[in-house]
């Protein structure tokens, strides 16, 4: 190979390898859903410490996962959750639980205080199912109420919810899960009471 055919060579790849840039990392979080005050409870004067969810199945960490079938599995490569769904889904609890003033206080599992109740959750499906056409949101919650003066289990009850997107990617699926846990925050709230 001449010199003049190799220096040419060697511009035309460094020239493509500028043009082959990796799509920007996308970042989504989880809105606080607004809930209102609720004006009469019976745990108004007791704390609360919000554990930190635990799953069975699903993978708790920033990456986002998708499914084409029941047993085909993915994660988007261009896009994120801003945190691990664990501290997400902690964080939505707490200030859900904060603003709906049932209790007088609402702390993290990591608290010195005493408290009153801790609330355990269990995530059983967060993430994105995409069936043919149809496309979801799918956010699968088993909470458990525990009175630690007793350790005896107050109540228990698993939330699921199937939120359609407007998409068929991670944007479409950041929307719909938001939805999703706008609803979850509405009846967790309702549930407590």
């Amino acid at each position: 190979m001449t010199r003049s055919k190799h220096l040419a060579l060697s511009i035309l790849l460094i020239g493509l390898m500028g043009c082959t840039k990796a799509p920007a990392l996308k970042i989504y979080s989880l809105e606080i859903p607004a809930v209102g005050a609720v004006h009469s409870s019976p745990y108004r004067s007791k704390s609360i410490k919000v554990a930190y969810p635990q799953s069975l199945k699903e993978q708790i960490s920033q990456k986002m996962y998708f499914s084409y079938s029941s047993s085909d599995r993915g994660n988007y490569q261009n896009s994120e959750w801003s945190n691990t769904v664990s501290k997400l889904l902690q964080g939505t609890f707490i200030e859900v639980l904060d603003s709906s003033r049932l209790f007088k206080a609402v702390l993290f599992d990591t608290s010195a205080a005493n408290e009153d109740y801790r609330l355990e959750s269990t995530v059983f499906a967060f993430s994105h199912s995409v069936r043919g056409t149809a496309s979801y949101a799918l956010v699968s919650i088993q909470f458990n109420l525990i009175d630690t003066n007793t350790g005896r289990l107050v109540k228990s009850k698993r939330f699921s919810y199937r939120e359609e997107t407007d998409s068929v990617d991670a944007q479409g699926y950041a929307a719909a899960t938001n939805v999703a846990l706008a609803r979850l925050s509405r009846d967790l709230v309702r549930w407590l009471r």
